[in-house]
């Protein structure tokens, strides 16, 4: 027997260098994956987890980027995690996929290969819509992937923190409106922090925030120019497209 056609969707992004296999209801790769994988800064051989990732958009785009990483898929939906594992293998990436939920303990991670102190490089897209503004969808991956609880982001950073080795860096995607939070979150244990506003269309407030942050940090923080996606007309800027489409970076990568 085959799969059924209408359960899952192939799709070509980084302009057609990666191909996704993906649920065609639920959580689906976005422009805000893409933005983080192209604002994470990494180089052959550094260990690379991608924090609840889904079908494996992030963390497959900056592999796809940085040939020689050592990539490990963390998601806790078994049905995604065999849609990222299946993902890495027809893209020719080498990649491990962990089904585990982030909240999960110190010892349920190690039991995973991840001990404290391991990992160079975490990146991260956590669910952020805050649910006494936003009407969750019926469908419970969709839920799970989007809805953040009053914990989700200070569990997530957490499990981001104990995982890193010291100078290492975590770079994560939130929603403009909760950068206080996102700055609360990484008080304890992150420095060195640089955020990257990203605006939708010009002289409109930022939509999300990318920050890179560096565990045991002491640098002080830069908040660069923002990045704003579409011109007037509402067409992507070209340079945003390079960076959709795999040909150019984001400044976070540069640090």
């Amino acid at each position: 027997m085959t799969e059924p056609a209408l359960d899952i969707t192939e799709d070509a992004l980084l302009g057609g260098q990666l191909r996704l296999k993906q649920k065609r209801s639920g959580h689906r790769a976005g422009h805000d994956a893409i933005l983080l994988a192209a604002a994470t800064q990494a180089e052959a051989g550094a260990r690379v987890v991608d924090l609840g990732a889904g079908v494996g958009t992030a963390g497959l785009a900056l592999a796809r980027r940085v040939a020689g990483i050592r990539l490990c898929m963390v998601e806790i939906d078994p049905e995604l995690a065999q849609l990222a594992r299946a993902n890495a293998a027809a893209n020719g990436i080498s990649a491990e996929t962990i089904v585990l939920d982030v909240t999960a303990d110190a010892h349920a991670f190690a039991a995973n290969g991840l001990g404290p102190d391991s990992v160079d490089v975490v990146l991260t897209n956590p669910p952020f819509n805050d649910p006494a503004r936003h009407r969750g969808s019926p469908d419970q991956a969709r839920h799970i992937a989007h809805v953040a609880t009053g914990e989700t982001l200070q569990a997530w950073v957490h499990a981001a923190r104990r995982i890193l080795r010291s100078n290492g860096v975590l770079t994560l995607i939130w929603r403009a409106d909760g950068l206080a939070d996102v700055l609360a979150a990484l008080s304890r244990g992150f420095g060195s922090l640089s955020i990257l506003p990203v605006h939708g269309d010009a002289g409109r407030p930022a939509i999300r925030v990318l920050l890179r942050a560096v565990k045991g940090g002491r640098a002080p923080t830069r908040l660069l120019p923002g990045l704003v996606l579409n011109e007037e007309s509402r067409v992507p800027k070209k340079e945003v497209m390079d960076v959709l489409e795999g040909r150019a970076v984001l400044p976070l990568a540069e640090s």
